[in-house]
């Protein structure tokens, strides 16, 4: 029997939309079911998706944003690109336009003030620890629950700028950047979560929690050479993707091997010639298309036994 229920969004940039597309396809033959959710967590983009759930949004609202907005969001000039050096001395976009927004759809609302509990992986630069011996650099967990660690005052649009402030395309917000340079998937750590004794008075057995992880599109990316003699120019910008697709196997694994069929995780792949990138707005269409077609029936008949 499951008596807690987690709900988990991958990052991906511009990808969220396919993320949202199945959740409505989901909504439409499992009514009611997301409502069940007691845990949101995302990262990145599936923090947004997450954070805007938990505040009430509706999912149409929430598409509207990555639909409407993100050729607002994603708009690199050509005066930023002369400031940066096309992209070589500074992030390829700006974040006037992402706080604008999410300003609008989250106003002052704080973490304590959201309808469902959130965990939002970013990554803090600099911890600022008045010990000399212990500052540094370390992931951050964003999280409403009650406790000494609780960050129930945080500003919701603030955290959702930090757990989505991809380097080098994003500026970084406040000293933090987007949490996929080590939780692309937060599936492993939202689990972890829910053991906290300081947050929960009595945690939820693991053997009776269901975990859904839904994913933004994964591309068949690879480098066919076999001995690589690279230096940083050339790794710096597949080792990102490295990063983030590396981190998502193995949070997959991992709930996978504890939970069991009490986990299922929702993650399409793109044909072999397609590969859409975090910013690819001109592919929106696409993005819809082949959300629309994502055979969805696996993670149907999964809610209905499960969830």
């Amino acid at each position: 029997m499951v008596d807690y229920r987690i709900l988990s969004f991958d990052g991906g940039g511009i990808r969220g939309l396919l993320s949202l597309v199945l959740l409505d396809r989901m909504g439409k033959e499992v009514p009611g079911w997301l409502d069940k959710a007691d845990l949101l967590a995302g990262t990145s983009t599936g923090g947004i998706i997450a954070l805007g759930i938990a505040h009430g949004v509706p999912l149409a609202d929430i598409r509207a944003l990555y639909e409407q907005k993100g050729r607002d969001i994603f708009d690199d000039s050509w005066l930023d690109n002369l400031r940066d050096l096309g992209n070589v001395a500074g992030a390829q976009y700006g974040n006037k336009a992402m706080t604008r927004e999410l300003r609008r759809i989250f106003g002052e609302t704080r973490l304590k003030d959201l309808a469902k509990r959130v965990l939002i992986p970013a990554f803090d630069l600099d911890n600022e620890n008045p010990d000399a011996s212990r500052r540094a650099w370390s992931p951050k967990f964003f999280h409403n629950f009650p406790g000494p660690d609780s960050d129930g005052d945080r500003l919701a649009y603030k955290v959702a700028l930090y757990t989505s402030a991809a380097p080098t395309f994003f500026p970084a917000v406040d000293g933090y950047i987007d949490g996929g340079v080590f939780a692309n998937n937060p599936s492993m750590a939202v689990l972890a979560q829910t053991q906290d004794h300081r947050a929960l008075q009595k945690p939820p057995r693991h053997d009776r929690i269901a975990l859904l992880s839904i994913g933004t599109g994964t591309s068949l990316m690879r480098i066919e050479r076999k001995n690589l003699d690279w230096g940083q120019a050339q790794w710096i910008k597949p080792l990102l993707n490295i990063m983030m697709d590396g981190v998502m196997g193995v949070a997959d694994y991992q709930c996978r091997q504890i939970l069991g069929d009490r986990y299922h995780r929702l993650a399409p792949v793109f044909p072999p010639d397609q590969v859409i990138g975090l910013d690819a707005v001109d592919r929106i269409p696409d993005l819809v298309k082949f959300a629309e077609a994502v055979d969805i029936s696996g993670a149907v008949k999964w809610l209905n036994a499960t969830w």
